[in-house]
């Protein structure tokens, strides 16, 4: 597999430069930006595991979703200068119905075939569940109930005020999960896999190198995906709203979806769990408000009011994640009940 992505980097890449220089058809730059981007991100994930191997599961997941949701930040950033608030918005819907049913479902179904049980440190899984419902539940249903009486200037200002308070807590969550309060919860499981050694694919130096490379790569190729999805959805019959929630939040996520499935199939579903439930936490607590604060430099601002389907969409996935990972183990039923419910979803989004 990791010879396949080489061989699509070696070929997607100068293709994609070549391209968008010539002006070759927006239908077949979509294909190729999104195949290079993915290519791109299977080796920002390489890299960002083997840095986890020296700092352990939870800064290893850390990593991995903040390289990983650095694709979704740059594409969005663009989509916003574009004035594509829509497709930003369901992105960001993507990415949290995305991490938290396809990653976690597809991990835990993979994960349960090998292993008939598997289990992942409850109390991180507890305290994420209480940040999950606060990030969606509280911070992302509250601006859309005020917005129904508020003008556009009280519902940016309302969106800001809520984006700073997001940032503050979710600087703090790391700061209680990795200073303060590291080590505490630490569970048997986690122990046991911490006692195994494992020598990194590269060295800190590559890594970094290689993270480096292809976040500058993504970057150049996102710009110009941007410019290809109004030419794609008249083609398609897509919905902006289907780009949104269901191509970009996949392709931008590419990174982590195939880095959680890898340490849910060797069992190390600490680091799996982290990566899709604090995916998804960095999403809504830190990336969401950080476009929002973007926006206000762009002539068109962004606010946090998501569509009704969007909004019902997240706040089901978060609930049923918090649910069925709320025990500290899994199995592959379960993955397969997550992953039924986004297929339920992209169904409805495709259809809208």
């Amino acid at each position: 597999m990791d010879k396949i992505f080489g061989i699509l980097v070696l070929i997607g890449v100068p293709l994609s430069i070549i391209g968008s220089l010539m002006h070759w058809p927006s239908v077949m730059m979509f294909i190729i930006y999104c195949v290079s981007i993915i290519a791109l991100a299977s080796y920002m994930g390489r890299a960002t595991e083997s840095l986890a191997i020296v700092a352990g599961p939870r800064v290893g997941g850390l990593l991995n979703a903040t390289f990983g949701n650095a694709v979704e930040l740059i594409i969005s950033i663009f989509a916003l200068q574009a004035g594509l608030i829509e497709v930003v918005l369901a992105s960001l819907t993507g990415s949290v119905i995305g991490n938290l049913l396809l990653v976690a479902g597809l991990s835990f179904f993979v994960g349960g075939i090998k292993f008939k049980r598997q289990k992942f440190n409850v109390f991180d899984a507890r305290h994420n569940s209480g940040l999950l419902m606060f990030a969606v539940i509280v911070a992302f249903v509250i601006p859309e109930i005020f917005a129904m009486s508020m003008d556009t200037s009280s519902t940016i200002s309302l969106s800001v005020g809520i984006s700073i308070i997001l940032i503050v807590l979710y600087l703090a969550a790391l700061f209680f999960k990795l200073v303060t309060h590291r080590g505490v919860y630490n569970s048997q499981n986690e122990e046991r896999n911490g006692e195994a050694h494992e020598e990194p694919e590269w060295g800190k130096g590559k890594s970094i190198l290689v993270l480096l490379i292809a976040t500058l790569a993504v970057a150049y190729i996102s710009e110009n995906l941007v410019h290809t999805f109004e030419v794609v959805a008249k083609s398609f019959g897509w919905s902006e709203l289907f780009i949104g929630v269901i191509i970009v939040a996949i392709v931008g996520n590419a990174a982590e979806h195939a880095s959680a499935i890898l340490m849910a199939y060797k069992n190390k579903m600490d680091v799996a769990v982290e990566i899709a439930v604090g995916s998804t936490l960095q999403v809504a607590m830190f990336v969401a408000p950080v476009l929002v604060l973007i926006s206000l430099l762009y002539s068109e601002s962004m606010s946090l009011i998501f569509t009704i389907p969007e909004l019902v969409s997240m706040v089901t996935a978060v609930l049923l994640t918090v649910v069925i990972a709320n025990d500290g183990e899994t199995n592959w039923f379960e993955g397969a009940t997550l992953l039924a419910a986004y297929v339920i979803m992209g169904m409805g989004f495709y259809l809208l």
